[in-house]
């Protein structure tokens, strides 16, 4: 479980391809204070299972499902990657609930740059009922709030704090998001969905 409130920009410092999963080395400080090996750090909103580390850089394996259904794949050796340790019992959440599961990719449509910065994103297809204005989504992992909600895209708004230290500063229109939707949203459609089906 994490809060997505981002510790740290890491970078790919290697990536090595097998049949089975995609091997990633990171470089991190924050990150590493405390790792330890079988630890979950959040990459773009990612939960992945730390198999190695050393004073520098950890490692992660990224399996094909991920791959499919996350950004990871488009990384490349110097990408810039948002980093979170999982959260423990003692620490504040200052964002939400972010589980680290993926639910899909949406897309940058553009930023709007004002006193904070407006960007527009795509609603990846057959999520539109967990958008609503003020709920909650884990974009790259980090914790926004939804600011207006279209047909087929929505808004969040970009505080200076969040994009000095996050890879909101490196984003670009067209690039590919992680999204993970309000887990509690989900949940909610779930029992309502069953007792439906009870009373039909």
């Amino acid at each position: 479980m994490f809060s997505g409130l981002v510790e740290e920009i890491g970078y790919v410092k290697s990536l090595r391809s097998t049949p089975a999963y995609l091997s990633l080395e990171i470089t991190a400080t924050t990150t590493l204070e405390d790792v330890r090996l079988g630890d979950s750090i959040a990459v773009n909103g990612v939960c992945l299972t730390v198999t190695e580390f050393s004073d520098t850089h950890f490692s992660i394996n990224a399996i094909p499902e991920t791959l499919e259904k996350t950004n990871l794949g488009k990384l490349e050796v110097g990408s810039p990657v948002n980093l979170e340790r999982s959260l423990t019992l003692s620490g504040r959440i200052g964002g939400h609930y972010v589980q680290g599961h993926v639910d899909g990719v949406c897309q940058l449509i553009r930023l709007d740059k004002q006193d904070a910065v407006t960007a527009y994103f795509s609603i990846p297809s057959g999520f539109q009922q967990y958008f609503i204005p003020k709920g909650y989504v884990a974009l790259d992992g980090m914790s926004l709030t939804v600011v207006d909600v279209f047909d087929d895209s929505f808004t969040v708004a970009f505080i200076p704090h969040t994009i000095a230290h996050t890879i909101v500063q490196f984003y670009q229109p067209k690039q590919t998001i992680n999204v993970e939707v309000d887990v509690i949203a989900k949940y909610v459609e779930r029992i309502l969905s069953q007792r439906e089906l009870q009373h039909a």
